[in-house]
């Protein structure tokens, strides 16, 4: 039996997963108490093969504190079962303006806090979760057409793709690196178009700031040179069973040079047969 634990953060798309995984013949059960896994996880396997996949959503709403989950997890495993984690986050900041679209509450929303702290309080809850997952999605600018294709990848069960999943982030450093850097590369050694009247403006997404930027030969040199890093780390990070890799590329404000850097690195990465996302952390602050 295939048993797949969905959990992340409030907001970051777990219900939409949820239905996703449903059209791959998941039986899914949204919040169930995380005591209760154990005796579910029985119950499916008396059934003799009528469940034979079976994701179940566990998040804050079900408990603060997962050593609960994590006692059943291992309880489930004392009864034969192997398991599998899929962790989603978002930035903050997409959380937040999500809340805000739909008008709902944040489960752990309250008086005096406000909602990025309380987002950021739940990422501390959610840590240890994080820390044992298989799988890590981060849906930040992610489309729902994308999020299908990704979880097509992993759970399609023919086992086609079985590779890491590489995210590529662009910060500004004056709004701190993120929290969930694997690799970090500084691109604040470029010319900065912001001091260019025409470019201030626009971002690293526009073509003639993408021009100003790589039109310093060092730009080319430091893709490539990443790109070769890259080409030695990935596979040496599967082997170690790593599943998915998230790498910063930080330039000052996160709109010109470090989104230029990071669509070029994200699109060779992807060149190289990994699925790689390319998310802009602060492209519109």
């Amino acid at each position: 039996m295939e048993i797949l634990i969905i959990s992340g953060m409030s907001g970051a798309g777990k219900s939409q997963v949820a239905d996703i995984l449903e059209d791959m013949n998941f039986y899914c059960v949204d919040n169930m108490p995380t005591e209760l896994i154990p005796l579910f996880v029985e119950f499916c396997l008396a059934t003799k093969g009528r469940y034979e996949r079976v994701a179940l959503v566990a998040d804050v709403r079900s408990s603060k504190n997962f050593d609960s989950l994590f006692k059943s997890l291992e309880d489930m495993k004392n009864l034969g079962c192997d398991y599998k984690i899929l962790y989603l986050e978002a930035s903050a900041e997409t959380i937040a303006n999500r809340y805000k679209e739909t008008r709902r509450k944040h489960p752990l929303a309250k008086n005096g806090k406000t909602l990025i702290e309380v987002i950021n309080s739940e990422i501390e809850i959610l840590k240890p979760v994080k820390d044992r997952a298989d799988y890590i999605i981060n849906t930040t600018n992610m489309k729902l057409s994308r999020l299908h294709q990704r979880l097509t990848d992993i759970f399609s069960g023919t086992n086609e793709i079985n590779r890491l999943n590489v995210n590529v982030i662009s910060f500004g450093y004056k709004y701190g690196v993120p929290i969930d850097a694997d690799i970090v590369f500084d691109v604040r050694f470029l010319a900065n178009p912001y001091y260019v009247t025409e470019l201030r403006e626009k971002d690293g997404r526009d073509k003639d700031v993408c021009d100003y930027i790589f039109a310093d030969q060092r730009a080319e040199v430091f893709v490539n040179k990443a790109l070769d890093l890259l080409e030695f780390l990935l596979p040496n990070y599967m082997q170690e069973g790593k599943s998915s890799l998230t790498i910063c590329v930080g330039c000052t404000g996160g709109k010109h040079r470090s989104v230029a850097l990071a669509r070029r690195i994200a699109s060779e990465i992807g060149k190289l047969n990994y699925p790689a996302e390319c998310i802009h952390r602060d492209i519109g602050k």
